[in-house]
């Protein structure tokens, strides 16, 4: 057994899917069977016959689904990036306030990283995994999404709306609030994902000179799923 994100001990999974299967269902579970095992023991200590005994497929039939076990990761890593991306676009659509934009981003962050802790693990230590061009890929888009919080920052400042130094760190720190709370948030604990998500927006705003300290959200202020 081996410890994951929350200090929990991940057990031997049992087989996920039969080898009859349909081949989309076999892909998934393959690809979720490889993720628990790279967060419970690392990508380097996983095997292929690790991966298929976790779904109930045996030696060569695992090669029909999978090219290799640098596939899966490179693609549970890239699949985790385009998703943050994905939602960070939603999360600003909608309005053009720069405070509400920060706000939103910064929930939809917190609330990927709460929900997919797994992923967010997996991808924060075993970037140095990935064989090139797919290591390029990945860092390219942490680079996009990293700027895509900087330039709401340094937009917020020229406006007159945020008070920050550097907006490089102030993006940096609340990315890093992410990692953090995929490292120790359960869905049992004192917050649930939306309460949690909320309040990280408050600090968010705090690390920008957005809102002063020691001020909470107003009562009856609407909460956005």
């Amino acid at each position: 057994m081996s410890r994951v994100p929350g200090g929990r001990y991940e057990r031997p999974h049992r087989p996920a899917r039969p080898e009859g299967a349909p081949a989309a269902d076999r892909r998934s579970a393959i690809r979720q069977a490889a993720l628990r095992l790279f967060a419970a023991q690392g990508y380097w200590s996983t095997t292929m016959a690790d991966i298929g005994a976790a779904v109930g497929i045996r030696g060569p039939s695992l090669y029909k689904h999978v090219a290799s076990k640098h596939d899966l990761l490179a693609e549970i890593m890239n699949g985790t990036m385009e998703r943050l991306i994905a939602d960070n676009t939603a999360a600003v659509a909608g309005t053009d306030d720069v405070c509400e934009q920060l706000r939103r981003a910064v929930e939809a962050h917190i609330r990927y990283h709460a929900r997919h802790r797994l992923e967010a693990f997996v991808g924060n230590r075993e970037i140095g995994s990935l064989e090139q061009p797919e290591q390029e890929q990945v860092l390219g888009r942490r680079s996009d999404y990293e700027r895509r919080f900087r330039e709401l920052i340094e937009r917020g400042a020229a406006e007159g709306a945020f008070d920050v130094r550097s907006a490089r760190i102030a993006s940096y720190s609340i990315l890093d609030m992410g990692i953090g709370v995929a490292s120790w948030f359960h869905e049992d604990g004192e917050f649930s994902v939306d309460q949690l998500a909320y309040q990280y927006g408050d600090i968010a705003l705090r690390i920008v000179g957005a809102l002063p300290r020691g001020v909470p959200r107003e009562e009856g202020e609407p909460r956005r799923a």
